[in-house]
């Protein structure tokens, strides 16, 4: 039987989903709306920078280009690093650029339909996940040909999806504005775009596009911090950027505390000892709940770091969460260079609001007591953020499997190891759920996946996915409070790469020595060596 692979998205998770199913020998496919890879990295603003650092943020068998010194390369050391991987290991090939999916497809009897229904396994077997000879995938395409310009449809027929489309692009989050007559369209002296067009802008376009305009920035996470500086820098007290927010949130200096690594902190196995985890036993969750004082100190030594750093209080910015919040739902930026300089001088002015609406000329706030306090305004840009669920709910034809991805309005996208919907059979999504370093999560679970093609282990029941999903589920909503479903692991990236190891018949101690296991962070690099079900 035939094993082709069709694997959607030539980003990080992509690539690297593109090279372990290379080395188990399958056939992949991999298709790629963009003319070069790169994913996410192919479009940001001109000072996006990474986030982790350079020593976390690597392939486990392919080191950063010693030229690059930097703890934080920019975007375009990134996409060097990315397709030099992708040369080294001879993906290029297996890449269809300038191609879309339209939609894919699980193509089975109508007998087999019927029989999805009972299944108690994923698949309807036990046998692993090729052994169901009644469905396949369709994946319908549109590629454009450069050379002619015109679109050509095709279909490709696979025995494996891997959906590596990721979360940061494609829809953008708009707000809901009531009444209606009150959203972007009512703006009809100015602009609104999202920052997924600013960022697809070259340097000089976005340079021209707000240079000498009174722009206004939505959002207080990453993308909205990078913009406003740089409409900041260009424009300067003259014509300000105005930041608007709803909520504070804790963007670190640096990622040393009073010169204690966050990593020590966060990301080693005693870390792990303070919080409950899914599936402990009564052992563990009486640890966590002993230590609980300590996590809760921890995360003040933290907050305290950064409210020494930077001059929250004078700008009403100190969150009402804690950082512990914070880092479990993945959102720690590092603020840009000199932002807060940019504040002091005027560039930047900060305004904290609940609800916001346009009229022709600008926005209208509504504060606590009902006033207004209308903002004339010629460019506003959204900083907020993509609906990844809908990009994923969009890509399957069947509104069945559309409903089973979307799951309900209050939990996360119900995913197996974070990879697998326990009811969309050969299927799995990389990249959706998020890490300390994406790269690194990326990578174990690109392992996992192709050690699971090739018959290395057997998915437990349904039932048992189902029931291990609800208990990520529940620690995501304790730690990450509102922002649950990023699915974020980061905090317990250790645990889940444990119970990664064990399904691999791998060791999951990494480290030489109590001490070491205990106390020193966990990274790339120990997974650097990992056989599976021989280490």
């Amino acid at each position: 039987m035939e094993r082709r692979v069709g694997i959607i998205g030539a980003g990080v998770s992509g690539l690297l989903a593109c090279k372990y199913v290379v080395e188990k020998g399958f056939q992949p496919i991999v298709f790629e709306a963009q003319p070069g890879l790169g994913g996410v990295w192919t479009h940001t603003i001109e000072t996006t920078k990474l986030q982790t650092p350079r020593q976390a943020y690597v392939f486990s068998d392919y080191p950063w280009p010693s030229s690059v010194k930097e703890d934080f390369p920019n975007h375009k050391q990134v996409m060097g690093y990315l397709e030099s991987y992708a040369n080294h290991f001879g993906l290029l090939p297996y890449i269809k650029f300038n191609t879309s999916v339209v939609d894919i497809d699980y193509v089975i009897t109508q007998q087999g339909h019927q029989d999805m229904l009972s299944w108690t396994h994923w698949g309807g077997t036990t046998d692993g996940c090729w052994s169901n000879p009644k469905g396949k995938w369709q994946i319908t395409t549109t590629t454009i040909t450069t050379t002619i310009g015109v679109q050509e449809h095709q279909v490709y027929e696979v025995e494996f999806v891997i959906l590596c489309v990721g979360k940061f692009s494609g829809v953008p989050n708009v707000p809901h504005f009531l009444p209606p007559n009150k959203g972007p369209d009512a703006f009809s002296n100015g602009k609104v775009i999202h920052s997924m067009d600013y960022s697809a802008m070259d340097k000089s376009g976005a340079a021209e596009f707000v240079k000498g305009k009174r722009v206004a920035v939505v959002g207080y996470q990453k993308s909205a911090l990078d913009i406003a500086n740089e409409c900041a820098i260009a424009n300067g007290v003259d014509n300000p950027c105005t930041l608007i927010y709803r909520r504070a949130h804790w963007n670190i200096p640096d990622h040393h505390p009073y010169g204690v690594s966050l990593a020590s902190l966060y990301l080693n196995r005693f870390s792990e000892l303070l919080l409950h985890k899914p599936g402990e036993g009564l052992l563990l969750s009486l640890l966590a709940t002993f230590f609980s004082p300590l996590r809760w100190a921890i995360s003040k030594f933290v907050e305290s770091y950064i409210k020494s750093k930077f001059p929250l209080k004078k700008y009403n910015l100190i969150p009402e969460h804690s950082f512990l919040q914070e880092i479990a739902s993945c959102s720690i930026p590092t603020v840009p260079d000199r932002f807060y300089d940019l504040v002091e001088e005027g560039s930047i002015i900060l305004k904290k609001s609940n609800e916001f609406g346009f009229n022709k000329d600008g926005l209208v706030f509504k504060d606590d007591d009902d006033a207004t306090a209308p903002l004339e305004i010629d460019v506003v840009i959204l900083c907020t953020g993509y609906k990844g669920d809908e990009k994923l709910k969009n890509i399957f034809k069947s509104p069945k499997f559309q409903s089973y991805i979307m799951g309900s309005s209050n939990s996360t996208v119900p995913l197996y190891r974070e990879c697998i919907h326990s009811r969309i059979p050969q299927l799995a999504i990389i990249g959706y759920s998020e890490g300390v370093s994406n790269l690194h999560t990326s990578e174990m679970r690109c392992r996992w996946l192709a050690h699971f093609l090739a018959g290395g282990f057997k998915l437990p029941s349904i039932k048992e996915m189902e029931k291990n999903v609800l208990q990520w589920e529940k620690y995501m909503k304790r730690y990450a409070g509102p922002y649950y479903r990023k699915s974020c692991i980061a905090i317990l990236h250790i645990w889940y790469n444990d119970q990664l190891c064990k399904d691999m018949g791998c060791n999951p101690r990494r480290k030489k020595g109590l001490y070491a296991e205990l106390f020193e962070p966990y990274g790339p690099k120990d997974y650097a060596n990992l056989t599976p079900g021989k280490n």
